[in-house]
């Protein structure tokens, strides 16, 4: 059997997607896309050494025979590209928000069962060992039913291209709560068993980067913070805070905590930076305990390695288009919340 033939759109979160493949032996990346052409020659061809390079996708799906496909751009194109490879006939992961909103979302999901082809997001924080563990440990019953959670991740100052796409809202679609909530949102919510949303009610503001961005002289038209209370139909309740630029004490502020009928869990973040570690919280015989999970933990592949895998065995995979559409049907309530200014309905 010949390797899987893997292109890449997008060379800018693209080097994560490219080795990510690479730890797969039946992967192989043989196409990178990007407008970019300075970025083209330094990462495609001298970084990574991809032996074909191209200054459009569109370019790159008609020369190249792809089974795979990563869209790896700035959120406005994540539709139009999804679609072009579903028709050249290619899987696709995409990354993550999956759309600039739900209407985009439902698109891709048609044009995916159109083409008879898969559709991933990338919610990568949940293809972790730490997450694998602490979902095995949720499924086997630990925590009884969840009816609770928060899950956030805040920074005290960090726009990520002050000034570039992810500030501008036609390119973007929103700030922290659409590049770093649906990370946080996703991991919440696949714990609890992806309920279906109800209703929400939500607030964002735009302090603290308006201000930066006027003395900078930047753009800047999307929040700095955004706070949000989901209700389910089965009667769980998520609070989602995401923020760029708030008065906190840490510069990196993650955690998800769920709270179940027999027991609860938290997972942190150490150190303000990007490792992790999970307790859970539960009473046995009378007595309260805290059980902590230390390394190592069973070794777990991400979600490269996951999509190439479940394609090659006919297996399911996770984080589906269908749950991408949930997040994004979230998202949009939510910012109609904040400026309607009164709960909104999930429809």
């Amino acid at each position: 059997m010949s390797k899987m033939k893997i292109g890449i759109v997008g060379l800018g979160m693209g080097g994560a997607h490219i080795n990510g493949f690479r730890k797969h032996p039946e992967a192989e990346v043989v196409a990178v896309a990007d407008s970019d052409p300075v970025r083209l020659e330094n990462r495609g061809k001298k970084e990574f050494n991809i032996p074909n390079c191209y200054l459009s996708a569109e370019e790159m799906l008609k020369k190249e025979k792809l089974d795979i496909v990563s869209i790896v751009t700035p959120n406005k194109f994540h539709k139009p590209l999804t679609i072009a490879a579903l028709k050249a006939g290619c899987h696709v992961l995409c990354e993550k928000p999956m759309a600039m909103n739900a209407q985009e979302a439902k698109d891709m999901i048609a044009a995916a069962e159109k083409a008879k082809k898969r559709l991933m997001i990338n919610f990568s924080f949940r293809f972790t060992e730490q997450s694998y563990a602490i979902k095995r440990e949720v499924d086997s019953g630990t925590l009884g039913k969840i009816y609770f959670g928060r899950t956030i991740w805040h920074r005290r100052r960090g726009l990520p291209g002050f000034g570039g796409w992810f500030g501008t809202k036609a390119l973007s679609g929103g700030g922290p709560l659409i590049d770093l909530g649906v990370h946080r949102m996703d991991l919440a919510l696949w714990l609890m068993g992806y309920p279906k949303p109800s209703y929400v009610m939500a607030n964002t503001y735009n302090h603290i980067g308006s201000r930066l961005a006027k003395e900078q002289k930047k753009t800047f038209d999307v929040e700095d913070m955004a706070a949000a209370m989901i209700i389910f139909e089965s009667g769980e309740t998520l609070e989602v805070e995401a923020s760029w630029a708030a008065n906190i004490k840490e510069q990196e502020l993650m955690e998800t905590r769920l709270l179940g009928t027999k027991a609860g869990l938290v997972q942190r973040n150490l150190g303000e930076g990007y490792e992790f570690e999970a307790e859970f919280y539960l009473e046995q015989n009378g007595c309260q305990y805290d059980m902590k999970l230390h390394p190592p933990v069973p070794a777990a592949h991400g979600a490269m390695y996951h999509f190439v895998e479940s394609i090659i065995t006919g297996k399911p995979h996770i984080a589906t288009g269908e749950e991408g559409l949930t997040v994004m049907r979230i998202i949009d309530a939510i910012y109609q919340s904040s400026k309607e200014g009164r709960p909104v309905k999930i429809k």
